[in-house]
């Protein structure tokens, strides 16, 4: 009953809301007020007030008459698009129906944004194509639309709004920059290639050695066993596996400023593309978010949801441990105002057998690169600086 009860408001709120405007209801309520008014008063003035509002109103209505059964789509040039690429968006409008549309207003959200134009008459079956071109400025998940048609009066006392077409999203990227291949890890850790280490259970065979007592009889060769006498157990060589997680501080706190943000959130990207093109298991960590990407126009595009959080942990081993806590590769991003000391203290969590790298973004400042018994600091004055960076660490 309750449910049934709630649809029926709504319908009855959606009725009343979509073809007047509360201007609309409050000029229909003066009219109503001035003609009761009048008959207690006599007031002739409330009399002609009550006439021009209901002037007015019979105007919006016949204003706002007309078909406007359109149809519309919307063509984006590109879905996905890097920071200070150009957008273009192509609507089309049709009338798909056997009579004239009448004139109506389009209206296109971009983002926080506006775009509105005009629809002239459309003959049957014609159509109207209007292209709205703008320029990536800021890296976001940016949503078009929904388009809707607005048909009113200039009073805005009577509107017929309709949608249709619904919100799209353009990813923008952030801006990355190529990198050399990273280097492939720890020993205990690889991308299946073999390491030099022979170990008595793995994928590549290397060859045979005599049985010693706790041996897995399941490794037995026994061909080699029935030629020598001797029970001969297989042996392999050890590959390795480099699982990354990657981690940035979106504390706006640490950051002297929006631009070293966005710094800091291209060095995470550059990082994270790289090591997904060489085929490398990537846990990307921001704030809330933990996602393992499959690939990295995946990963680019949650990269263009990253936004400043000033709740995240401003511990980010910690919360990286808690999904991640057997990386070989710990790549942690953070502004120039997170402190040596809180850094460290940071480090100190985090496996001493895996290798941890924390990139400080600081705009402006030299490169440079420190090492520490747990941990290497790479000073980030700007985007070209990476690769440089890397370069040395590989």
């Amino acid at each position: 009953m309750q449910r049934s009860l709630r649809r029926i408001k709504h319908r009855i709120k959606r009725l009343v809301t979509s073809y007047m405007s509360p201007l609309g209801w409050a000029v229909t309520g003066l009219t109503i007020a001035s003609l009761i008014t009048f008959t207690i008063l006599g007031w002739h003035e409330l009399l002609a007030m009550a006439i021009v509002f209901a002037c007015m109103m019979v105007a919006a209505i016949l204003l706002s008459l007309g078909n406007t059964s359109f149809t519309a789509t919307i063509d984006v040039s590109s879905r996905r698009v890097t920071v200070s690429d150009t957008v273009k968006v192509d609507i089309r409008i049709d009338n798909p129906g056997h009579t004239p549309t009448t004139s109506a207003r389009g209206d296109l959200p971009i983002g926080d944004n506006h775009e509105r134009f005009s629809i002239p008459i459309l003959a049957a079956g014609q159509s109207r194509q209007t292209t709205v071109e703008f320029t990536a400025v800021s890296r976001a998940v940016l949503p078009i639309g929904p388009l809707s048609i607005r048909k009113g009066d200039p009073f805005g006392l009577v509107r017929h709004e309709k949608k249709l077409v619904d919100q799209i999203n353009v990813f923008i990227h952030p801006q990355t920059v190529m990198l050399n291949t990273l280097n492939a890890g720890i020993p205990r850790d690889l991308e299946g290639q073999p390491s030099g280490e022979i170990v008595d259970d793995d994928l590549d065979f290397y060859g045979l050695r005599e049985y010693e007592p706790g041996d897995d009889v399941r490794n037995v060769h026994w061909l080699s066993s029935a030629k020598t006498g001797t029970l001969m157990i297989r042996q392999y060589e050890a590959t390795r596996r480099t699982d990354t997680a990657l981690t940035i501080s979106v504390n706006p706190d640490d950051y002297l400023s929006s631009d070293e943000f966005e710094l800091a959130v291209s060095v995470h990207a550059s990082i994270g593309v790289q090591c997904l093109l060489q085929n490398r298991p990537v846990t990307a960590h921001a704030g809330n978010e933990h996602a393992v990407p499959r690939n990295s126009t995946e990963f680019l595009d949650g990269c263009s949801a990253i936004t400043p959080d000033i709740n995240d942990d401003p511990n980010l081993a910690q919360t990286t441990l808690t999904h991640t806590p057997d990386s070989s590769f710990y790549y942690i991003t953070v502004g120039r105002l997170k402190s040596i000391d809180e850094i460290k203290h940071m480090a100190l969590a985090l496996p001493r057998s895996a290798t941890c790298v924390v990139l400080q973004t600081t705009i402006g400042q030299p490169r440079a690169i420190k090492r520490y018994s747990d941990f290497t600091l790479a000073t980030v004055g700007s985007l070209d600086d990476l690769p440089i960076i890397m370069g040395v660490l590989a």
